[in-house]
């Protein structure tokens, strides 16, 4: 995989059938990206004027509108090595799949994805979403409508939450390596010790 424990990852999935949540994610966490934004970046620039900056790197949202195409794109996102580090999935997205049989799948593929179920009804009961995907550290649930500071807030710790366990993940694999390879030269050594003790014995005779 391309996208290594050290490097960071920002990229965040939207899977919703309103066409405005979406607008509304990119607004909060790619400021940037919006004609505003550039305007106001430009008059700054002609201006002389100081804008405060948080010196985050913007986040890279990619936009579904059903659930299988959000798990089409965690597919493509697996395949070229540049997973996605959470998702934003809608709980209502008739008439294919809903957020949690969604998550559901995509799990199935990708279980490292942080998600985090977004809904304005009472279409499942938290009991109802345990029974379908298990009670997991993976999935948080956000009623609409959201403050835009708590989406925030959340992606950068469930990006960094990501990013954490992939350095855990890596260092628990090079850790099992060192051990299968001293488990391999003490293996050798003693079929070694076998042969050279064999090798006496029959001098000895």
């Amino acid at each position: 995989m391309s996208n290594t424990p050290a490097q960071q990852n920002r990229r965040v999935l939207v899977v919703d059938d309103n066409s405005a949540i979406h607008e509304d994610f990119k607004k909060i966490l790619n400021p940037g990206s919006s004609a505003k934004a550039r305007l106001d970046a430009f008059e700054a620039e002609v201006f002389g004027e100081t804008r405060f900056s948080t010196g985050l790197a913007p986040f890279e949202i990619d936009s579904a509108f059903q659930g299988q195409a959000g798990f089409a794109l965690v597919q493509q996102s697996i395949a070229s090595g540049r997973p996605y580090a959470m998702a934003f999935i809608d709980v209502r997205m008739p008439p294919g799949w809903d957020g949690i049989e969604t998550t559901a799948k995509i799990w199935e593929i990708y279980p490292h994805l942080q998600i985090v179920i977004c809904t304005a009804h009472s279409d499942y009961s938290w009991d109802e979403m345990i029974a379908k995907l298990g009670i997991s550290s993976r999935l948080i649930i956000l009623k609409k409508p959201f403050d835009a500071i708590e989406v925030l807030q959340l992606t950068h710790a469930l990006v960094e939450k990501w990013e954490l366990q992939q350095k855990d993940r890596a260092r628990m694999d090079q850790l099992e390596e060192m051990v299968a390879e001293r488990t391999r030269e003490l293996q050798l050594a003693n079929e070694k010790l076998k042969t050279e003790k064999a090798g006496r014995t029959a001098l000895a005779n």
